[in-house]
């Protein structure tokens, strides 16, 4: 008696296709080429961005030779420096407090005022003549250094920190306004829609829809504001605004090498750290 066994094919898998965990046949060939000629309009681009290089370098007077002869002058500099004398230590903590306390309530002033505005700058939100109006302020503001706004700030309100930290705010809803709006345009459409579909308003799309999902960047933004606020902040000390600015400038007009050294070393340490808790915070929001 014959017992048949059944045969059993492996079916070759198709042209084109591939199995779970391999590459297509597209993407595994254009990985084994490193390197490959770029089309004429790449060489195009390539050869257009090469020539505004030049050109922006030209006109800004880049120099090779003059950053060659100069590093004698720079490390002179340098030496002078060292060692730091840290006998006004009381004074610099205190005005790194001063500094930090500038950039912290600028920074939520900004942020607050930089969320209002843009929501009007996000073209998924607003009407057309209210996303216009709104960016052209934006880019009002972001077009005016800071100190502009220190010094406007200082003639009204007098000298003082009360004065950088209005400077701050400007400055803040310049910057990252547009960076907020963006991250609203960014979010997926289809909780808008689906709100959109059962007849939410613009309050409610915003509230359930748009904040949700844009909030994690939110965040992330603000901490990356403050950290370049603290920066910024020592800076506004130059024209009377508080902070470690003025401390700064005068150890410097003085010659004063040891106790600029102190502050720059104090300034290091401060947004060193405010650096590291800011990268654990969007570490844990990721």
């Amino acid at each position: 008696m014959r017992t048949d066994t059944p045969h059993t094919e492996t079916a070759a898998p198709h042209a084109g296709h591939s199995g779970p965990g391999t590459l297509p046949e597209a993407d595994r060939l254009r990985l084994s080429r490193p390197f490959s000629l770029p089309t004429a309009r790449g060489a195009t681009l390539w050869v257009v961005i090469a020539v505004v290089l030049v050109w922006a370098g030209a006109g800004a007077g880049l120099n090779a030779d003059k950053l060659l002869s100069g590093i004698p002058n720079m490390g002179d500099f340098l030496s002078r420096l060292f060692p730091p004398t840290f006998d006004k230590f009381g004074v610099i903590a205190k005005l790194l407090i001063e500094t930090l306390q500038m950039a912290l309530v600028g920074t939520v002033l900004g942020a607050l005022a930089s969320l209002l505005l843009s929501f009007g700058a996000a073209s998924n939100i607003a009407p057309r003549w209210v996303y216009a109006t709104c960016r052209w302020i934006l880019n009002v503001l972001r077009s005016i250094p800071e100190l502009i706004y220190a010094l406007m700030f200082v003639s009204a309100v007098g000298l003082g920190p009360f004065a950088g930290i209005l400077a701050i705010v400007l400055g803040s809803v310049g910057s990252i306004g547009k960076i907020y709006a963006e991250a609203m345009e960014s979010v997926q459409p289809g909780p808008v829609e689906a709100l959109t579909a059962v007849g939410a308003n613009k309050r409610q799309i915003i509230t359930y829809a748009v904040l949700p999902q844009a909030a994690p960047l939110l965040v992330s933004y603000t901490l990356l504001l403050f950290e370049g606020n603290v920066r910024g902040a020592t800076i506004l000390g130059l024209v009377g605004a508080g902070g470690i600015g003025l401390e700064l400038t005068t150890a410097m007009r003085m010659y004063d090498y040891g106790h600029l050294c102190a502050i720059i070393i104090s300034i290091i340490v401060l947004v060193s750290i405010i650096d590291r808790l800011s990268a654990l915070i969007r570490a844990k929001l990721s």
